[in-house]
């Protein structure tokens, strides 16, 4: 009686685990896109930044344009405005290793039964989605990387009072001479 009860379990675990492979896959997907859309704003930014421009600069141009706003006010900007990479670096991974998981039973499943297009097809989307997933991972770690030194730059100057001359600056952070 208990082996039927714990092979219904199983089942329904087996199931229900399957529901999800759509969803996630979906996520994958929208997370690798905003993975490219964070590095265009990104490149675009640093381009600004590297010409001088005014708008490359975001918390110096707050304060300019809102100077009533004082330093929490203006880190919270900063940390609203990160928020979407750094959660998208850290929570790709984690999709792409469920999106890994949930076709592999099947697979496993396959494999067992001798249906060796079924274990080709769950193996596909499994490497396919870690991989879209590492990826979107790794950019959005970049861009959040490089643009937190960048807000801690600036944060660094609005708080010093500074009004000195912005340095162009390369996304490796070398000023040029």
């Amino acid at each position: 009686m208990t082996e039927a009860i714990a092979g219904q379990l199983e089942l329904s675990l087996y199931d229900l685990s399957q529901l999800f492979l759509i969803p996630v896959l979906l996520a994958v997907v929208l997370l690798f896109a905003y993975a490219f859309v964070a590095l265009g704003g990104f490149l675009w930014q640093w381009r600004q930044r590297t010409r001088g421009e005014a708008a490359g600069f975001e918390l110096e141009g707050l304060h300019r344009d809102s100077p009533e706003l004082g330093l929490a006010e203006i880190e919270a900007y900063a940390v609203k405005r990160i928020e979407a990479a750094r959660i998208a670096s850290r929570v790709a991974p984690l999709l792409g290793l469920v999106a890994t998981m949930i076709p592999m039973g099947p697979a496993l499943k396959g494999l067992a039964d001798g249906n060796l297009g079924e274990v080709s097809r769950g193996l596909m989307v499994a490497f396919s989605a870690v991989i879209l997933a590492l990826i979107a991972s790794a950019l959005t770690f970049c861009v959040l990387s490089v643009r937190r030194r960048w807000y801690a730059e600036e944060l660094t100057r609005i708080e010093a009072g500074l009004d000195a001359p912005r340095h162009a600056t390369s996304p490796a952070g070398e000023v040029p001479a």
